[in-house]
C-alpha cells in the first residue's frame, strides 16, 4: 500500500514536468494575435505621447531661435552658476548617501539588532513625504525663526538659503536609493561567504571589501545612478530652502522654473534639455547595468537553476 501510494506521488509530481517538457516550444501566452498587437500598440502610444513627446518639444523649444541662441542660454552666468551648484551638490550628496546605503544595508542585512524595523521605516520615510515638506522642516529648524535659528545667527552659521541648505536637502529625499537597492540583494545572498572568510582569519574590513562588495558591486552602481539623477532633478525641497537667489542658490530646476515666468522661454528649455540628456544618459547606463547584471546571473547559475 506504501509502495503504491509512494509511486503514485511520484508520477503526480513528475507529471507537470513532463507537460512542460512536452510543450517546451509552446507559446508563453494564450492571447489572440490582436490582443498581443493590441497590448503593444497601447504602450507605444503612452511611450510616444508622455515621453517622447515631451522630449522632442524640449530640444525643439531650445534649438527654435538656432544653435547660437541655444549656447548663448547655456553659457550665460546665471545657468553656468546654476550648472556649477547642481553638480557641487551631487557630488557631496551621492557619496555621503553612498556611504550610509552600504552602512545601512550591511546592518540590516547581515546583522539582527534592537531598533531593526525602526532603521527600515526611517529608510522608507523620504519616499512617503512629500519633498516640500522636507524642504519646510529644514526651514523650521534651522531658519532665522527656527529651533536653532538664533543660535546659527548668533555664530554667522547660514544653512537656509545657502548652499548646506540645499545640500541637506537634497541629501534626505535621495539617500534611500543606494540603500534600497543594497538590502534585498544582501538579504538573498546571505552570511554563509562572510562567516566562512572571517573563519579563515579575514578582518571585517578584508571580508567587506574582498567578499561583501564583490557580490553587491552592480546593485551598489544601480543605487548610484539613480541617487545622482534624482539628486540633480530636485525641485521641490531645494525650492522651499534655497531663496531663488540668482547666482548663488539657483540650481538648475529652479532656473529653469525663474527663466520659464519671466517668458524667456528659450532659454528656459535649453537648461531643460540639459536635464534631459541626464535623464537619457541615466537611463542608458541604468540599462548597461542591468544587462551587466543579467549576464552575471546567467554565468553564476547552476545548470539546474538554469533548467528552473
Amino acid at each position: 500500500m506504501f509502495i503504491n501510494t509512494t509511486s503514485q506521488l511520484f508520477r503526480a509530481q513528475s507529471l507537470p514536468f513532463k507537460i512542460f517538457k512536452g510543450k517546451s516550444n509552446a507559446r508563453a501566452t494564450t492571447e489572440p494575435r490582436f490582443m498581443r498587437w493590441a497590448l503593444i500598440i497601447t504602450a507605444l502610444a503612452f511611450l510616444g505621447l508622455f515621453v517622447i513627446m515631451p522630449l522632442i518639444m524640449v530640444f525643439g523649444s531650445a534649438l527654435e531661435k538656432g544653435l547660437a541662441a541655444y549656447l548663448a542660454a547655456i553659457d550665460e552666468p546665471d545657468a553656468l552658476a546654476a550648472i556649477r551648484l547642481t553638480l557641487l551638490t551631487a557630488a557631496i550628496a551621492v557619496p555621503l548617501n553612498l556611504v550610509f546605503g552600504v552602512v545601512a544595508a550591511w546592518a540590516i542585512a547581515k546583522f539582527d539588532f534592537a531598533g531593526k524595523n525602526i532603521l527600515i521605516t526611517l529608510i522608507d520615510l523620504p519616499f512617503s513625504v512629500s519633498p516640500v515638506v522636507s524642504g519646510l522642516i529644514y526651514v523650521l529648524i534651522f531658519g532665522l525663526q527656527g529651533w536653532l535659528g538664533p543660535w546659527l545667527f548668533e555664530h554667522e552659521i547660514k544653512i537656509i538659503f545657502a548652499v548646506p541648505g540645499i545640500v541637506m536637502a537634497t541629501i534626505f529625499v535621495t539617500f534611500p536609493f543606494v540603500a534600497r537597492e543594497l538590502i534585498p540583494l544582501m538579504q538573498a545572498q546571505g552570511t554563509e561567504e562572510e562567516e566562512a572568510a572571517l573563519s579563515l582569519g579575514a578582518s571585517g574590513w578584508q571580508t567587506f571589501r574582498r567578499v561583501t562588495l564583490p557580490n553587491v558591486k552592480w546593485g551598489l552602481l544601480y543605487g548610484v545612478i539613480l541617487c545622482n539623477a534624482r539628486a540633480m532633478g530636485e525641485f521641490g525641497a531645494v525650492s522651499v530652502v534655497s531663496g531663488h537667489i540668482r547666482g548663488l542658490t539657483n540650481t538648475m530646476t529652479l532656473h529653469v522654473e525663474i527663466l520659464y515666468n519671466e517668458y524667456n522661454s528659450v532659454a528656459a528649455f535649453a537648461v531643460a534639455s540639459l536635464l534631459a540628456l541626464l535623464a537619457l544618459v541615466t537611463l542608458a547606463a541604468k540599462s548597461a547595468v542591468e544587462w551587466r547584471t543579467r549576464k552575471q546571473r546567467r554565468i553564476t547559475l547552476t545548470p539546474q537553476e538554469k533548467i528552473v
